[in-house]
């Protein structure tokens, strides 16, 4: 019998979703994008694929794409999640998304667990492909006798080595401007037992070292707190653990420079209107109140000296320049999103690479053991990237175990569980998203 999905969003994520998707014998997919020129690409001439223009903020027109559906699938921006779960719970619909449960979304569990229906969150990369590692390894601890003491957890999305080519060792494969406001985040974690708490201002100023093997190198990278670890412990089930990190990765010089330009106010989220017509030097100029020598004052604003590497990114990117700036008017983080996205895209045929590394430390009555899984992913060249491989598939796979029954939960749901993650994680072997682990006595 032919399922009936409905994908809504056509953003970066999306290809192998619905391709997996569509690839399905018995399953129909829409796919539902303000911009129906996106879904068309998407779709392409698949014969089991839709394309449709959808504007998420008719709701008489959203609601009727989901009564048509058996599971909808949420790429939009999370702020549409709580909408679209609500109406898939009035009408009897399944529902998958990939971002972080929210208080909306939690409210609705109870309505959805008497609809009788999934709401399917996390189930991306971070969150979702982190989950379902973590919690393969913690259930196999504990299911042997043994008590996980220390949990430690990074993720990063980067340029593959040889695509690293830039002084910020960074290129967009997801939203730009998400990936910079998660530079304003507080932080939170746990290490030996004592709570840590960063303030979003102090975030880049807490990073260390963190080497992995990339292809048979071994390559330092900045690992950095990643908001709050600590309810983790309960969703992870280790809450007698004494240190609980959840953080990201990015190539050395990422922090450093980061916090110079959060110092700069670039970050700020207030929209200006004193900016048309400026040219960059000129809106930094504006910003330190400089009259003078803009790359001497810069310096000494920030208090870096002149010749650093810090200084030389900022020059890099191009805030000393004459360039214009890309709005006329606008936030100061919509500006250095524009400037980011034109100079830190990936050229056709670059890989991204994606990372993800557990460190465990497991105590056993008679042993004591550290276990390290590690994910590398890479894009294909002139294909998908690692980003949307990682994030969309997984989501993809869900969908389709609970269309086929295997998932047979109700209630607001993340792959925490056995019944979600095992058969997920077989399926990303398959499809080639592996892990590898490694082991040793303490």
């Amino acid at each position: 019998m032919t399922k009936n999905v409905l994908v809504l969003g056509a953003g970066l994520v999306a290809g192998p979703l619905v391709r997996y998707l569509m690839d399905q014998p018995d399953f129909r997919v829409k796919v539902a994008s303000r911009t129906l020129s996106k879904a068309e690409r998407l779709v392409g001439d698949h014969p089991r694929g839709e394309a449709q223009q959808l504007d998420v903020n008719d709701e008489a027109a959203l609601e009727a794409l989901i009564r048509q559906a058996d599971l909808a699938v949420s790429l939009l921006p999370y702020v549409y999640h709580p909408l679209v779960a609500r109406l898939c719970v009035k009408h009897g619909k399944n529902m998958v998304t990939t971002s972080y449960v929210k208080d909306a979304m939690r409210a609705l569990d109870g309505a959805a667990k008497e609809a009788g229906v999934i709401l399917l969150n996390e189930i991306g990369v971070d969150p979702g492909i982190d989950h379902m590692t973590a919690m393969r390894v913690i259930h196999r601890v504990q299911e042997g006798g043994g008590e996980i003491t220390s949990f430690s957890s990074y993720c990063g999305g980067l340029p593959a080595p040889e695509a690293n080519t830039n002084p910020f060792g960074y290129k967009f494969s997801w939203s730009p401007k998400g990936v910079l406001l998660a530079g304003k985040n507080a932080a939170r974690f746990l290490k030996d037992g004592q709570v840590i708490n960063i303030p979003g201002e102090e975030l880049f100023d807490h990073y260390w070292t963190v080497p992995i093997e990339i292809e048979g190198k071994v390559i330092d990278f900045e690992g950095y707190p990643n908001r709050d670890s600590l309810p983790y412990m309960e969703t992870y089930g280790i809450t007698s653990a004494r240190t609980m990190f959840r953080g990201t990765l990015r190539n050395v010089g990422w922090c450093a420079t980061m916090k110079k330009i959060a110092e700069l106010g670039l970050l700020d989220e207030t929209e200006r209107d004193d900016i048309a017509g400026l040219t960059f030097a000129q809106f930094t100029a504006k910003l330190i109140n400089s009259t003078g020598d803009l790359r001497r004052d810069l310096a000494a604003y920030l208090q870096i000296d002149p010749d650093s590497r810090v200084m030389s990114n900022l020059e890099w990117l191009g805030l000393l320049s004459d360039d214009p700036l890309p709005l006329q008017k606008g936030a100061p983080i919509d500006i250095l999103t524009a400037r980011m996205l034109e100079k830190m895209r990936y050229a056709p045929g670059e890989r991204d690479m994606l990372i993800l590394r557990h460190e465990f430390i497991a105590e056993y009555p008679d042993r004591t053991e550290k276990i390290v899984s590690t994910m590398i992913d890479f894009g294909i060249p002139y294909g998908d990237t690692s980003m949307s491989r990682t994030v969309g598939l997984p989501a993809a796979i869900g969908a389709r175990l609970i269309l086929e029954g295997v998932i047979n939960l109700t209630g607001v749901q993340i792959p925490v569980v056995p019944e979600i993650y095992e058969p997920v994680l077989q399926e990303l072997e398959r499809l080639g998203i592996t892990f590898t682990e490694s082991k040793e006595v303490l």
